[in-house]
């Protein structure tokens, strides 16, 4: 696959991922979203939300696509990092379906962090039960809704569970605020059992040492297989 046309996967929970997003950001705020595709959810938080938006986009369609909904975006990759946006130029960060996809995931989580107050990310969970039960009948490279490609052509280069994206966090000092399971296409917060019936999860995150006035409080952890 085009390097050029990472970072725009589709997510089969799009309604649901976009009304999570928007929930988790207060009206007025400064979002950078990181592969934007086409700027839907820009375009939305600016009329929806009032707030000031930027997306980074790779794929020049979508670029384009940015543009004619007026949304500022800048067609950069993020493979070459966030160095030129100062410290805590925004209120948050976006990255929606898109960080199993970049070459360094742990240190745009670090920038992700350093750019913003809060960092919303949303990510497949490779923990589901059907990818394990496909594995272990079929001994092969899961393919599922979530996952949709062969093991040849996929964009994906990361694949986690929540185990895996939480041991992460612990590594680099940044905080989990809220984790949100996707379970069949609907929020499913405290979710029992959640690492093995979450197909995506939403995750809100913020350096541990960092305070801000609109951080929401902390949840309980869900209870995870």
């Amino acid at each position: 696959m085009c390097a050029q046309h990472r970072y725009c996967m589709e997510d089969p929970s799009l309604d649901v991922t976009d009304k999570l997003l928007m929930e988790q950001i207060q009206p007025g705020s400064r979002v950078l979203d990181l592969g934007c595709g086409d700027g839907r959810l820009l375009a939305r938080l600016r009329d929806e939300r009032d707030a000031s938006v930027l997306g980074m986009e790779i794929d020049i369609t979508q670029h384009h696509g940015a543009i004619a909904r007026g949304v500022p975006v800048i067609q950069a990759d993020l493979d070459e990092g966030l160095h030129d946006i100062p410290d805590l130029a925004f209120d948050y960060v976006v990255l929606s379906q898109t960080l199993q996809q970049v070459l360094h995931p742990k240190q745009l989580l670090e920038e992700m962090v350093r750019v913003a107050h809060q960092a919303l990310v949303v990510v497949p969970n490779f923990g589901n039960w059907r990818i394990r039960l496909q594995v272990l009948k079929q001994g092969r490279a899961p393919v599922t809704e979530v996952l949709p490609y062969e093991w040849y052509n996929t964009p994906n280069l990361h694949l986690m569970s929540m185990h895996d994206f939480q041991d992460l966090m612990r590594i680099l000092g940044i905080e989990i605020l809220k984790e949100i399971p996707i379970i069949k296409h609907r929020a499913v917060e405290k979710a029992w059992l959640a690492n093995l019936r979450a197909q995506q999860i939403l995750y809100v995150l913020q350096r541990q040492e960092q305070t801000t006035e609109h951080a929401p409080s902390k949840p309980a952890t869900p209870l995870t297989f």
